[in-house]
């Protein structure tokens, strides 16, 4: 039996565009309350008004220690946090801009660590709560053109399995989502071949559907991801 997400408050971190805004959608269908959170209120807006039940908008920019601090405080009590704040642009290593690729790892990596520490303490110290972590199927292997990207994906991916390390005999559920190519205005940057790449309402729906489980981990899709660990994506996307 699935757990249910109906009645639980849910703190979603990214909720502006792409696959944040279509998890908002499908966690308000399913019945969850909602926190959302991004850097821009118009868009927020926009979101709040495509659910059935209005959500709590908290501003935050997940760059800033202070904003987060604020954020967290505003968005009160939550039965779970997830994390989907994301940046992205093509960049290869012959092309590094290390302001931009540092601006990435703020937004992917660290801003999670901030997030998550306002809230996961509270979590463990209650001996209750739902920790979501969105990774990538970039930080399973070398990615053309994602310096700053892939690293930083990795590096959240890492996180989540070191949370469930020290919370796994708590009542903290952790988990982890690595989607891959995803229709977003993010990927729609790239210039190459996206294989089995999907809608951002699909892979809500894969990420939702996950949460309900019991599962640590869900990597999709399950066919590309095992060609992301095993044969390396950069070769098949050169081929």
């Amino acid at each position: 039996m699935g757990r249910s997400l109906s009645g639980k408050t849910y703190w979603l971190v990214g909720a502006s565009f792409g696959i944040g805004a279509a998890l908002a959608r499908e966690l308000d269908s399913r019945g969850a309350r909602l926190i959302l959170t991004a850097r821009t209120q118009n868009r927020l807006a926009e979101v709040s008004a495509t659910l059935s039940h209005p959500p709590k908008i908290v501003l935050c920019d997940v760059t800033d220690s202070a904003s987060v601090t604020q954020a967290a405080d505003e968005a009160g009590g939550i039965d779970g946090v997830i994390y989907m704040a994301g940046d992205y642009d093509p960049m290869t290593a012959a092309d590094w801009r290390s302001d931009r690729a540092l601006r990435i790892a703020e937004v992917n990596f660290n801003g999670a660590l901030r997030i998550f520490g306002a809230v996961v303490p509270a979590f463990a110290q209650r001996d209750r709560g739902h920790v979501v972590v969105v990774g990538s199927l970039a930080g399973f292997s070398g990615l053309p053109g994602a310096i700053g990207y892939g690293s930083s994906k990795a590096a959240i991916m890492q996180l989540a399995k070191d949370m469930r390390a020290d919370l796994k005999k708590t009542g903290v559920r952790v988990q982890l989502v690595n989607p891959g190519f995803v229709d977003t205005r993010l990927t729609r940057k790239n210039g190459f071949r996206m294989p089995f790449i999907m809608t951002d309402d699909k892979a809500a729906r894969i990420i939702a559907n996950h949460m309900t489980s019991r599962r640590f981990s869900r990597s999709f899709p399950a066919l590309f991801s095992w060609v992301f660990r095993l044969m390396g994506i950069g070769d098949l996307l050169r081929a």
